[in-house]
C-alpha cells in the first residue's frame, strides 16, 4: 500500500470517530492546521519477514509517538493498529474516548493527578481480541510508574513481551520512546500472558497530567 492510501485509510478511520485530519504535502494529517498530527509509512517484508507499519504522531512541539505494526501486508498491520493503539491516541490527543476499548484511571504521581488510559494485550500471531491487563500486572505498573518523576505532559509506555522458538521469554519496557529499565524489571518479575513458541503481545499505556 502506498503512502498516499494509507493516508486515505487513516483519514476514514478518524472520519468513523468524527474527527476530521487536513492532510498537508508531507503527508501528515493535521488537526485544524495544527498538532496533533499523525503519519504512517508502510515498509514491505522481504524473505517470508512480514512487513511494518511505522505511525508517528506529533503531540507537541518536539515530541513524537512513534510505534510500528507489522503484519503480512499494510491492511493488516492498520487493523492491528486500531485494535492495539488507535483509541488510546483518539482519547488522550483528540479527547474521543470509548471506554470499552481500554481502562481508564485516575493515578496519583508525585503531587499531581494523572489520566491514565490502559490499551488491551495484543498477541501476534492474533489470538482473538485484545486482552485486558491482569489487575496485579496493573498494580505493579503503577507502583513503578510512581517512582518517576513526570514532566506535566502526555508520556507513553510500551510494553512488549516475546517468546522465541524455544520458548525463551523476553520483555521490554519503553517510556517515551527510551528502554525504561524499571520497566523491563518489572515485566520480567511479574505474571504476563503464557504466549505461545514464537509469538509476542504488545500493550500501551498513556498518561496525560490532569488539568484543573
Amino acid at each position: 500500500m502506498e503512502d498516499a492510501a494509507l493516508q486515505s485509510a487513516l483519514r476514514r478511520l478518524f472520519a468513523r470517530h468524527e474527527v476530521e485530519l487536513e492532510p498537508d504535502e508531507d503527508g501528515w494529517l493535521l488537526t485544524d492546521g495544527d498538532f496533533p498530527a499523525i503519519r504512517a509509512h508502510w515498509r514491505p517484508g522481504t524473505g517470508g519477514e512480514p512487513g511494518r507499519l511505522d505511525v508517528d504522531v506529533v503531540v507537541a512541539e518536539d515530541r513524537c509517538l512513534e510505534d510500528s505494526f507489522a503484519g503480512a501486508d499494510a491492511r493488516e498491520a492498520l487493523d492491528g493498529f486500531e485494535q492495539s493503539s488507535f483509541h488510546l491516541l483518539l482519547a488522550a490527543c483528540w479527547y474521543v474516548t470509548d471506554d470499552r476499548r481500554m481502562r481508564i484511571a485516575s493515578w496519583d504521581i508525585g503531587l499531581r493527578t494523572w489520566d491514565v488510559f490502559v490499551g488491551p494485550l495484543v498477541q501476534r500471531p492474533r489470538d482473538g481480541e485484545g486482552q485486558p491487563m491482569p489487575v496485579e500486572a496493573a498494580l505493579a505498573l503503577q507502583q513503578a510508574v510512581a517512582q518517576l518523576s513526570l514532566a506535566p505532559q502526555l508520556h507513553w509506555i510500551h510494553l512488549l513481551h516475546r517468546r522465541d522458538a524455544e520458548r525463551e521469554a523476553t520483555h521490554e519496557a519503553l517510556l517515551d520512546g527510551e528502554p525504561w529499565a524499571a520497566g523491563t524489571a518489572m515485566l520480567a518479575a511479574g505474571t504476563w500472558p503464557g504466549l505461545s513458541a514464537g509469538s509476542s503481545a504488545r500493550q500501551l499505556v498513556l498518561l496525560d497530567v490532569r488539568d484543573y
